[in-house]
């Protein structure tokens, strides 16, 4: 009883309480390829030094039929930030993709892959969350450069029933 009074009253849900991190079942990579405007995401590395229009482009002209990445941001110097690398499907779970960053001739090597998965789609490719199994990295992405705060807040409770602990994340552009 103690136990539960205190896990209700810090808020959040512990991971191994909430349900699983699931990709959605569907993904048509070419309705989801062109521009996505990042408006939020837990911190890492790359984005460290990002102050504004952080984004993130996919292609469909990567090397061996990969998808392209170039995902870009202006530094607090104005400077523009950029990372490429590729994305490859995870057979058998449409809403699933690895990505690399590493250079063609590390590909072979198994820890240059990092997961990426859909974890929430709007119907018309317009808005998406993407996540990874370890709650680590958490992205909230819109077609437009702001989002709609009703949804924003629907994104984030949907996150949290994940397992994602929120309480890093960063606000990457103002909402409406």
């Amino acid at each position: 009883m103690a136990l539960a009074i205190c896990l209700g009253a810090s808020g959040a849900m512990p991971v191994w309480a909430a349900g699983p991190v699931a990709s959605v079942p569907r993904l048509d990579i070419s309705r989801y390829a062109g521009q996505w405007h990042e408006i939020a995401h837990l911190p890492m590395a790359f984005q460290k030094d990002c102050a504004s229009d952080i984004t993130a482009r996919y292609s469909l002209d990567g090397p061996g039929g990969l998808v392209g990445v170039l995902n870009a941001c202006k530094t607090l110097d104005g400077a523009t930030k950029q990372a490429q690398g590729v994305a490859r499907p995870v057979e058998g779970h449409p809403g699933r993709l690895q990505v690399r960053f590493a250079p063609d001739w590390l590909s072979w090597l198994p820890w240059v892959w990092a997961d990426y998965w859909v974890i929430a789609l709007d119907p018309e490719y317009q808005w998406a969350m993407v996540g990874e199994p370890d709650r680590e990295y958490l992205w909230i992405l819109s077609r437009e450069p702001t989002m709609d705060r009703a949804r924003f807040e629907q994104l984030k409770t949907q996150a949290e029933a994940m397992g994602y602990d929120l309480a890093p994340l960063i606000i990457a552009t103002p909402l409406r």
